[in-house]
C-alpha cells in the first residue's frame, strides 16, 4: 500500500490534534500520575529436582510515562536475586529452590505511570539520544532481521518518503492495512517476522504487528523497539478492548513499541491496537472506516494510554542460569525443572496469577 501525499498530511494534521487534545484537553495540561501495585505469585506444580523460576521486573529505566518505585519478591525455603541489563531496561528476578521445596515465587512491583503523547504538531522538542543509543535499536536479532524480504518490504513501504516521520507513518499504516488481529494466536505471539512475510500470513497479536513495525522500521533506517508490559486498568478512554476487565491481569500481557525520529525524539506506537480494537471492540469485527476504528488509528500514533506498565525492551533473552534456550522476548513467567523449560502457558504445570492494584495518592506514604 502506498500513501499519498494528502493522506499523510490529514494524517499528520489528525495526529497533531490529537495529541494536542491528549496533554491538554480533559486529560489535563500536565497528564496526571497514578500509581499502580502489580503483584505476580507464582507456583510450580511439578518440581524435579533443582527448580528454577524467572520473572520479568517493572521497567528499570525512567521513562517520561513509567517510573519504577520499587521491585521486591519473595520465595521462601529459596533464593533469589534480581539480574539486571541496563541497555534493555531489563530485570529479570530469578529464584532457585532446592529438591523438596515448594517452588513459590512472589514479585511485587510498584509503578507510577502517566499517558504520554508526542506533539506531532512542534518538532524539535525532544531530548536527543546518542549515537551509540540510537546504533543499539538498529540492530537485528533472531526474529527481526533486518536484511531480505524484510529490508525490500520496508524499502518497499517507505518509496519517495522524504523524512523519518513520513517513512514511520507508512510502515504504520501499511501495518493496520495489511495485518489482521488472531484470536488463535497463543499468549501474545512469537514476533517471527521472516516467517510472516515469507509466507504472508500476517495476521497474529502484539507481539507479531508490533515486531513486524519494529523491524520494518529498522530496516528502513529508522531506530525502533518493542516494549513488553502488561494492562493494569481498564480503558479511559472508551475502548473496552484497551484495558484490563478486572484487577486480575494475569492474561494481560502486551507489547507496544516506540519509533526514534529526529525531530521529536521517541514516539508511542501500537498498530496492533488498531487491529485489536477492530476486532474485539463491541460489538465486533469491525471495518477500518468504522469510527472508533479510525479513532483509535489516529490515537495509536504518537501516544499511549497508561493503563499499562512497561517491563522491557529486550529480545533474545537469555534467562539467568537457564539450560534452556533464548526467549524471543519476557513478558510471562517462566520456570525450570531437571525435566526441562516448562511452558508458561500451560496452566496444568506452571500456575501463576498476576494482579494490579491502583494505590491512592493518600496511601503512598
Amino acid at each position: 500500500m502506498s500513501i499519498a501525499s494528502n493522506s499523510r498530511r490529514d494524517f499528520l494534521r489528525g495526529a497533531a490534534a490529537f495529541s494536542g487534545a491528549f496533554l491538554s484537553g480533559s486529560l489535563a495540561a500536565e497528564p496526571a500520575w497514578r500509581t499502580f501495585e502489580v503483584t505476580t505469585r507464582i507456583e510450580v506444580l511439578q518440581p524435579s529436582g533443582i527448580t528454577r523460576v524467572w520473572a520479568p521486573a517493572a521497567l528499570l529505566e525512567r521513562m517520561p510515562f513509567q517510573r519504577t518505585l520499587t521491585n521486591s519478591f519473595q520465595c521462601a525455603g529459596g533464593s533469589a536475586k534480581m539480574v539486571q541489563s541496563k541497555a534493555d531496561g531489563l530485570g529479570i528476578v530469578t529464584a532457585e529452590f532446592p529438591a523438596g521445596v515448594k517452588p513459590l515465587l512472589t514479585v511485587r512491583s510498584r509503578v507510577a505511570t502517566r499517558n504520554w503523547a508526542v506533539d506531532l504538531s512542534e518538532p524539535g522538542k525532544r531530548q536527543p539520544a546518542g549515537r551509540a543509543e540510537l546504533s543499539y535499536w538498529l540492530r537485528p536479532t533472531k526474529l527481526l532481521p533486518t536484511d531480505g524480504i524484510v529490508k525490500d518490504t520496508a524499502l518497499r513501504i517507505t518509496t519517495g518518503m522524504r523524512t523519518d516521520a513520513d517513512k514511520a507513518r507508512a510502515i504504520y499504516e501499511w501495518i493496520v492495512e495489511n495485518t489482521y488481529r488472531d484470536p488463535k494466536t497463543r499468549g501474545c505471539g512469537l514476533g517471527d517476522i521472516r516467517f510472516m512475510l515469507r509466507s504472508g500470513d500476517l495476521g497474529g497479536k502484539c507481539a507479531d504487528l508490533n515486531a513486524l513495525f519494529v523491524g520494518l522500521a529498522r530496516a528502513a533506517g529508522l531506530p525502533a523497539r518493542d516494549v513488553y508490559g502488561i494492562r493494569v486498568a481498564r480503558s479511559q478512554m472508551g475502548y473496552k478492548s484497551l484495558g484490563a476487565s478486572s484487577e486480575n491481569v494475569t492474561h494481560a500481557q502486551h507489547c507496544r513499541a516506540e519509533v526514534y525520529l529526529d525531530d521529536y525524539g521517541w514516539v508511542a506506537v501500537d498498530p496492533a491496537d488498531v487491529r485489536k480494537v477492530a476486532l474485539e471492540e463491541p460489538p465486533g469485527n469491525r471495518p477500518l472506516n468504522d469510527a472508533m476504528v479510525e479513532k483509535a488509528r489516529v490515537r495509536l500514533f504518537g501516544s499511549w494510554e497508561m493503563n499499562w506498565i512497561a517491563y522491557n525492551f529486550a529480545h533474545d533473552v537469555a534467562l539467568p542460569e537457564s539450560k534452556g534456550p533464548r526467549l524471543p522476548f519476557l513478558m510471562y513467567p517462566q520456570a525450570e525443572t531437571s525435566a526441562g523449560r516448562l511452558d508458561s502457558l500451560d496452566a496444568d504445570h506452571f500456575r501463576y496469577e498476576i494482579t494490579a492494584e491502583e494505590i491512592p495518592a493518600g496511601r503512598l506514604l
